[in-house]
């Protein structure tokens, strides 16, 4: 496998509770490396836009309202098949449904309040990262 990155965000379910360590300790351990990292007051322009994707489902008002109610951490990790690595130390979207281990079973509140987000694909990677990184902002 070749070295890549990926974008993970610390959501503000894990800021509030001062995880930010705890989460950034579980992703280095699983081997990915913080090239770089951000700590931001999300828009409800930005949080639209990133979560565009998401526009007509019903669930998007209260993602939205969730990713503006306290600052985030928004980071780039670097390693070997980075966007895997990174999907299986969140573990599944629904806390009930991670496996023992992962950062969401581990800390998530609810299915909401799920303490990151990352990447599903080394494309959507590119792009997540591309909104808000500059490629000078990555010092790898």
């Amino acid at each position: 496998m070749a070295v890549s990155r990926t974008f993970s965000i610390i959501k503000p379910d894990a800021t509030r509770r001062n995880l930010t360590g705890a989460v950034t300790k579980m992703l280095e351990d699983a081997g990915l490396r913080v090239v770089a990292s951000r700590r931001i007051q999300m828009s409800r322009e930005q949080a639209e836009e990133f979560y565009g994707v998401h526009k007509e489902r019903p669930f998007f008002g209260e993602l939205v309202s969730f990713m503006i109610s306290g600052p985030v951490v928004v980071q780039v990790l670097e390693g070997e098949d980075a966007v895997k690595r990174n999907r299986d130390i969140m573990g599944a979207t629904n806390p009930a449904d991670a496996q023992d281990g992962t950062i969401r079973k581990n800390y998530a509140e609810s299915i909401e309040a799920n303490t990151v987000h990352g990447s599903d694909s080394e494309d959507n990677a590119r792009t997540e990262i591309a909104f808000f990184f500059t490629p000078e902002d990555i010092v790898g």
